[in-house]
């Protein structure tokens, strides 16, 4: 799906434990793997300036990354001084990065207004995917377990759909990768649609279950028109539990999302589920961020 890639590590999360992972990340189809760790500035005195002591401690820890690669496989380090959320977007410049792969942990809007994140930093910033998992489960997973999921990161994607912008969005980026005849593209995806609950309208239900399922033979019949397997299913309830409980029946490897409108990833208020997604999911979610 993806051949070159920046994985963006503070050491907290357990990404760079990927480090030891390289040949399956390979065997999944990074050809091109870049690891970073930014460095905060040296702010003591009047002016921050770079912090050459965290750049070499940085470069140490990583250095694991440059040893034994196999052939064929093209592995970097980078330790930049400054704040992920301006050094990240220029590495991806600099290498032509497909996809950045990041960590942060689940919490709620509120959490991530007080704390910060760097993950929700680079979802308003990038114009390439985020790979985003739990350090919660890559620093919990057992070596056999990392092999397997370095190798099947992307082997059965859930694709959330109910027909809005970003649905849309989401289905053209699927299509526009699939047409690159990637050997790792996933074969398979699974598309949920989930229709809200209305009560004692079942009427209504009824009429918007058969416009959605008439609309998801379509955008199926899409999918496969570029070589996927495409598995649909309607659901109602809560959104984001009925996507979570799909991903456990259909062993799903990733769950993919996206938003068209930068602007959404900024709201308080009336949160969208792309940001429930982000800051709830516990599963590996493939993010497309919007096209400048």
């Amino acid at each position: 799906m993806f051949e070159t890639s920046l994985i963006c590590t503070d050491f907290s999360d357990g990404l760079h434990r990927l480090m030891d992972f390289i040949p399956h990340l390979a065997a999944g189809g990074l050809k091109n793997i870049v690891f970073v760790h930014s460095v905060p500035l040296w702010e003591e005195g009047n002016v921050p300036r770079v912090n050459e002591k965290g750049i070499e401690k940085g470069k140490k820890r990583l250095a694991q990354a440059l040893e034994n690669i196999p052939a064929g496989v093209n592995v970097q380090v980078e330790v930049p001084s400054g704040k992920p959320s301006d050094t990240i977007p220029k590495l991806v410049n600099q290498y032509k990065a497909e996809v950045v792969f990041t960590g942060t942990p689940t919490r709620s809007l509120m959490q991530e207004q007080i704390f910060g994140s760097t993950t929700a930093g680079l979802t308003r910033n990038m114009n390439v995917p985020l790979m985003i998992l739990r350090p919660q489960l890559i620093s919990t997973y057992t070596k056999e377990e990392l092999e397997l999921r370095c190798q099947h990161l992307w082997r059965y994607l859930l694709i959330p759909y109910n027909d809005g912008p970003s649905a849309r969005y989401l289905i053209e980026q699927i299509k526009e990768l699939a047409q690159k005849q990637r050997e790792n593209f996933p074969r398979q995806c699974m598309l949920v649609w989930v229709l809200g609950e209305t009560g004692r309208k079942e009427l209504l239900q009824d009429y918007k279950a058969q416009a959605a399922q008439e609309r998801l033979a379509q955008v199926k019949a899409e999918l496969e028109g570029v070589g996927l397997e495409v598995n649909t299913a309607l659901r109602s309830g809560n959104p984001l539990q009925e996507i979570l409980d799909a991903a456990l029946t259909f062993d799903i490897t990733a769950i993919a999302t996206s938003t068209r409108n930068r602007n959404a990833l900024l709201e308080l208020t009336a949160p969208s589920f792309s940001n429930e997604v982000l800051r709830r999911c516990w599963f590996p979610v493939l993010f497309f961020s919007p096209k400048r």
